[in-house]
């Protein structure tokens, strides 16, 4: 536990300017960002006596050990920049919003030259169109069901779409008229892109033009004595009509806003919001935050719209850009700073967006309606996760007094070695904080050994993968400096990006940061390499055990017995989730790359042949042993080689140890 009198800067030394300021632990890892219209007067509120701080703030300020600020022009652009640390940096103290569930939308992907309805879940993708989202998939489906008889765009997958091109007969939606077909040139891809376009219209409530359109039409027909397009007409409209109705109207036409609510207590909250567009409730969605910090409601509405918001903005959403952010934002609280959220919301949507509180009418009881779906939430949360917290607390205590720590593992990393045979070996590396799986620090290796051809057994392949995580970590120790305070310049004159940041990615490096525990799949023997590698790096502040599968053993270093944990204890159940994790991460990743291996070829190493190379010569000469009985004039007449590669070809395919011709042919057959 840090003294936050070691690292306070001196009063002069802070401005009194807006700006974003970060909190770092002892590693150098952001633990807290947060912004202020004065950084003098907000950073001073925290280094006041510990007494006097709220229990999270103490505990925030007591675990950081340096503290930075960067200065911006105003508040707009303070509200911008927290909101991209945050997503880059993910620190331990900011609020954290969980979706309930995932929730689909309904996507047109109006970037591919025949856009496809599909029902689509996570981010979001650039040049598609998203509508919802909605509360199940089977509601999407029923929708774009009765849609297809009017609006018959491609809804096939690109496998599908491929096979009835080269066979030139459209799939069964084609035959029932539920699809144009373009597969097979019904309609031309201009035709097409707008029957998308008009689909995409109706849906975003455009719905009166396309009823008039085909009343029009059919009176058209009617009068020409044409009674079955007439009807057929007639069968569409009601069609439009029951899909219109499926969206109940619970506002004017014309109204655009999504209407927040909250509902919860000191620790955590649960938020609600309908999405309404066109007078018409298009979407419901829930979110539960933990308050990790000490925040009020009023400053919770502002995290809330900016997550929201700035994550759709950073996703696009194929040129609905007005339609991710409305004309209006109904919330139970104004936001301490609403003229700068309104000013950047403004400027996300590009036209006029206003954040109010709603007074009186429809909105005030729609409102009312979701603060009841709200509070209904948040119970059905406690319901289901009222021993989780506890669970994992407990699991967490367990593992702290079994292997005596001096305090609980809040990170732990766990190691296994998958192959085959000594084959195609790989490792896994998964993490765990607080008792929960932070799949986006999960790591994998292919293991080497001394000659590059794999480690001669499991344990050497455990000291191996040890060795170059701590090995990596005691080197982005040593250079983790603050990105911004960075100094020096390169070869160039250009700045040096320091501290923990990859430079290829540009994110945060994690291997940066040490664990509290590290669990390896195996018993002593894996234990004993482990813990030599970490000997041999000098490491001597991190706990190693590993977890036996045939009896569940924990295993200590050096020990002559194992540590029996009770089977029932949470303690032993959260080190196999972690154990069963890292054999999952493993194994996946050694058979993609066995499977890789199975379908190489020994052309695959002759200089200048590619892919589509390899595929020509196998199409001419049809196998690997009508191809190495060939001249290099003949291999030279194919289209595309020349005399230099027509020899290489035949020198690869003389050398002895070739790969077997059965491998090569299939690979050749799966690229052709």
């Amino acid at each position: 536990m840090a003294d936050p009198a070691t690292y306070r800067p001196a009063p002069g030394e802070i401005p009194d300017s807006p700006g974003v300021y970060r909190f770092r632990d002892e590693h150098g890892r952001v633990i807290y960002v947060g912004k202020a219209k004065s950084l003098r007067s907000r950073l001073s509120s925290y280094f006041q006596d510990l007494s006097g701080l709220h229990q999270r703030t103490r505990q925030m300020v007591t675990t950081a050990a340096s503290v930075q600020w960067t200065v911006v022009g105003n508040e707009v652009e303070a509200l911008a920049l927290e909101y991209s640390w945050i997503k880059e940096f993910d620190p331990r103290f900011n609020v954290k919003y969980r979706d309930d569930k995932s929730y689909p939308y309904l996507a047109v992907t109006l970037a591919d030259e025949f856009p496809r309805i599909q029902v689509m879940r996570g981010a979001k993708r650039k040049g598609t169109r998203y509508f919802g989202p909605y509360a199940h998939a089977w509601a999407i489906r029923e929708t774009v069901d009765l849609l297809l008889r009017v609006f018959p765009v491609r809804t096939c997958s690109a496998g599908v779409f491929k096979r009835a091109h080269q066979q030139g007969r459209p799939c069964l939606l084609g035959y029932i008229d539920k699809c144009s077909a373009p597969c097979v040139g019904r309609i031309s891809p201009d035709d097409h892109q707008q029957l998308a376009q008009d689909f995409c219209d109706f849906m975003a409530g455009d719905t009166a033009k396309f009823t008039r359109r085909l009343t029009a039409r059919m009176k058209e027909a009617a009068a020409e004595l044409d009674y079955e397009r007439a009807a057929r007409l007639r069968d569409d409209i009601a069609t439009l009509q029951r899909a219109t109705e499926k969206n109940a109207v619970v506002l004017a036409d014309g109204t655009d806003a999504d209407i927040f609510a909250l509902a919860g207590d000191e620790l955590e909250a649960a938020v609600q919001v309908f999405h309404v567009r066109d007078g018409r409730i298009r979407g419901q969605r829930g979110w539960v935050v933990e308050k990790v910090e000490d925040i009020t409601d009023a400053e919770l509405v502002e995290h809330l719209l900016q997550q929201i918001y700035g994550s759709e903005a950073a996703a696009g959403d194929g040129g609905a850009g007005s339609s991710a952010v409305p004309r209006e934002v109904l919330v139970p609280v104004l936001p301490p700073d609403v003229d700068q959220v309104q000013a950047w919301l403004t400027g996300l949507r590009g036209s006029r967006v206003s954040v109010r509180i709603p007074q009186r009418g429809d909105k005030r009881e729609l409102a009312a309606t979701v603060h009841r779906n709200a509070e209904h939430a948040l119970v059905l949360h406690r319901t289901r996760r009222a021993g989780d917290l506890t669970t994992r607390s407990q699991a967490l205590q367990e593992i702290q007094e079994a292997l005596d720590l001096p305090s609980a593992p809040l990170r732990i990393e766990c190691y296994d070695v998958s192959h085959n045979q000594g084959t195609y070996q790989s490792a896994s590396m998964v993490v765990f904080e607080d008792g929960l799986a932070r799949k986006s620090e999960y790591r994998l290796f292919t293991v080497r050994g001394p000659e590059g051809q794999g480690a001669r057994d499991d344990t050497a392949a455990m000291h191996e993968v040890i060795t170059r995580r701590f090995r990596r970590y005691l080197a982005e120790r040593s250079d983790a400096r603050d990105v911004e305070l960075g100094t020096g310049e390169d070869d160039d004159g250009l700045p040096v990006r320091s501290g923990p940041i990859d430079e290829v990615t540009g994110k945060p490096v994690r291997f940066a940061y040490p664990p509290n525990l590290v669990v390896v799949d195996g018993g002593p023997p894996q234990v004993a390499a482990a813990k030599a590698a970490m000997e041999e790096l000098g490491i001597d502040d991190v706990a190693l055990v590993g977890l036996a599968k045939r009896l569940e053993e924990v295993w200590l270093p050096g020990e002559e017995y194992p540590v029996i944990l009770q089977r029932s204890s949470e303690g032993l159940y959260l080190l196999q989730r972690l154990r069963d994790e890292a054999h999952r991460f493993a194994i996946t990743a050694h058979r993609k790359r066995r499977s890789k291996g199975m379908t190489t070829s020994v052309l695959d190493g002759v200089p200048g042949l590619g892919p589509a190379r390899q595929a020509a010569l196998l199409r001419h000469f049809g196998s690997v042993k009508r191809l190495r009985a060939a001249s290099v004039e003949e291999i030279a007449s194919v289209q595309g080689m020349g005399d230099r590669t027509a020899a290489a070809v035949v020198a690869a395919l003389a050398s002895p140890g070739v790969a077997s011709e059965q491998v090569t042919e299939s690979a050749g057959m799966l690229e052709a």
